[in-house]
């Protein structure tokens, strides 16, 4: 796949930035105007005042860190900064983003790398988009810089972790933006400076380009987890990298040219992976109780699936609602059910032939994706496949939680079909289930059916997954000619 945008990460790489106790202390008295402003008065002094803002967010960092949860800006102040207080939730409402707004921008200095404009200025004119993925607690830190910088006009999108809800190096935030860029992530490049976030996060979602750019600041966190494919300490640098890629790109094109099918799309469940022992854990559960499931449960526990899948419902409210329906009303035996229900879920076996499968279509150079319903995340997913060696392949992930519509809606084969950047008939899905199967026939594109429903019609049959490799190389060209 061709090289088409470039995303940046904000803090290290774009800008340099650095702070110390001094600056820290110095900002204070903007911090105590918007406390009063609210009504808050601290008797503390500026020392003490600054020691709680620091402790505070640094708690909350350790705990996104390993969560990789980015909290609203109000729970932050609330449930970290703020803990031992009690203010009302209105009052303090009012000004969190200020808040944090404060802690971003006046405790660290931060000033734009000098050579920034030149090179975007040289990215923009080698045809490639621009972009931004940026760890960061504040709504507006990030779009102020690049407007003071007099550079926001390069980006498109500016994806933050404060809106998605998500921290790098989780690979959804990658695949979101992505997805907005309406490009597969094969062909997106990222720039950061910190390998334990930038550059595992890129690689776990499969972009073409990971470069570590070097930044003095160390927030003392292990700098580790990936190996950047190229690594920088001015930003000048990164163009001849692109230009490396870019011209790899062109030898590339002359072989997906001769190619009918150029990119393979797959259902996960009973496609890549299948549960070898559903809800044993939620039956092992049930033995031995007393309960009434609820007269309506069937009907109710479709209800509930079903926004579910859409996102509209979490998964764990979801499983909640489960054991509800079955009549189980004490808290602890309503998380005892919730927990061998997640267990479930989560206890998956990989089909036989798909790693090797997946990884021989990728060095093949065949974009692959995921069209997917389901209420998991799908890091969840990737994690299982990480495990087996094909979590990183992965060019473009369509799921019903996140696009809140399920298949066999042509609305999910058409957002992958927009990202990959390709006709219909380009391209290939994998699916066993009838309805799938026909909703990807009706927007135009081929299909292959493997462990499939009695009813199910595709273009193709495989009974073993290794099959595959020679329905896509060999038979669809087959069946073209002819």
């Amino acid at each position: 796949m061709s090289l088409k945008v470039v995303f940046f990460d904000m803090g290290g790489t774009i800008q340099n930035f650095w702070t110390n106790r001094e600056l820290k202390v110095k900002s204070i008295p903007a911090f105590r105007d918007t406390f009063l402003r609210a009504g808050i008065d601290f008797q503390l002094s500026d020392d003490a005042l600054t020691d709680l803002v620091s402790n505070g967010i640094t708690s909350y960092h350790k705990w996104n860190r390993k969560s990789r949860i980015e909290l609203k800006p109000f729970e932050v102040w609330k449930k970290f900064v703020l803990k031992e207080y009690q203010f009302p939730d209105e009052t303090l409402a009012t000004i969190a983003e200020d808040l944090t707004y404060l802690y971003e921008t006046t405790f660290y200095f931060r000033e734009m790398r000098p050579e920034i404009p030149e090179v975007l200025a040289t990215i923009k004119s080698m045809g490639l988009s621009m972009g931004i993925i940026s760890n960061t607690q504040s709504q507006r830190q990030v779009p102020d810089n690049l407007t003071q910088y007099g550079i926001i006009d390069y980006f498109n999108p500016i994806v933050l972790t404060s809106q998605f809800g998500l921290r790098k190096p989780d690979p959804s935030i990658f695949y979101h933006a992505a997805r907005l860029a309406k490009v597969p992530t094969g062909s997106c490049a990222y720039v950061g400076d910190k390998i334990n976030r930038d550059i595992l996060g890129s690689y776990r979602a499969g972009f073409k380009l990971s470069v570590k750019i070097n930044h003095i600041y160390d927030d003392g966190d292990p700098d580790e987890g990936a190996t950047p494919d190229a690594e920088i300490d001015n930003m000048l640098e990164l163009i001849p990298l692109l230009e490396k890629e870019m011209e790899k790109d062109k030898l590339f094109a002359k072989v997906e040219m001769t190619r009918k099918i150029k990119a393979v799309f797959f259902d996960a469940g009973d496609i890549l992976y299948y549960r070898p022992q559903k809800q044993l854990n939620f039956n092992n559960f049930l033995k031995g109780k007393d309960y009434t499931p609820d007269p309506e449960m069937a009907r109710k526990l479709k209800e509930s699936r079903e926004l579910a899948f859409q996102g509209k419902v979490d998964r764990h409210d979801h499983y909640r609602k489960t054991v509800e329906l079955h009549g189980f009303t004490d808290e602890k035996l309503i998380q005892e059910g919730v927990d061998a229900l997640d267990l479930d879920d989560n206890t998956v076996a990989i089909f036989d032939g798909v790693p090797e499968t997946i990884t021989a279509l990728k060095n093949q150079g065949y974009l692959l994706g995921i069209i997917t319903d389901t209420a998991l995340p799908y890091t969840i997913k990737l994690k299982w496949f990480e495990k087996e060696g094909f979590g990183h392949v992965w060019d473009i992930i369509v799921s019903s939680k996140d696009l809140g519509i399920r298949k066999p809606s042509p609305l999910l084969y058409e957002a992958a079909l927009i990202q990959a950047g390709f006709k219909p008939d380009e391209c290939v899905f994998v699916g066993h289930k009838a309805t799938e199967l026909e909703g990807a026939h009706n927007v135009g594109m081929k299909t292959v059916a493997f462990n499939y429903d009695k009813k199910a019609v595709a273009d193709k049959y495989i009974s073993d997954f290794r099959e595959l490799i020679n329905a896509v190389t060999e038979d669809f060209l087959k069946v073209e000619k002819a």
